[in-house]
């Protein structure tokens, strides 16, 4: 199968262009956040689709949650998804938050295995 008109494939641009938005309106709008990321499987089933928002520091994020942002994150997070056209339940179930900080510190800063660590906890 051509793999620019698999069904999955196009689902996964869609997901990444709309996470994108997301992730650009966040960093305008919640300080100390950085970036994000979604893990899944290839077809994006929804039980298994993940999003981890990146702060700066744990206070940055602290603070961002203290004052309501986590909401926001969720809420875009919610539009990515529908944009996207995956069905998930509450967002929330699909959002974990993590820092910069707390990856160099106990990943010596490889994201990759921070996140296959988060992965298995999640």
């Amino acid at each position: 199968m051509n793999r620019n008109t698999d069904p999955s494939s196009q689902a996964e641009k869609r997901l990444i262009s709309s996470l994108t938005h997301a992730c650009e309106a966040a960093k305008l709008e919640i300080p100390g956040f950085l970036w994000l990321t979604h893990e899944g499987d290839r077809n994006l089933s929804p039980g298994n689709l993940h999003v981890v928002w990146v702060f700066d520091t744990q206070a940055s994020l602290a603070q961002a949650l203290e004052t309501g942002q986590g909401k926001r994150m969720y809420e875009l997070t919610a539009q990515a998804f529908t944009e996207a056209a995956i069905a998930v339940g509450a967002a929330e179930a699909h959002v974990s938050f993590d820092t910069e900080e707390a990856c160099q510190r106990h990943n010596g800063g490889n994201w990759q295995a921070r996140l296959s660590m988060l992965r298995l906890n999640h």
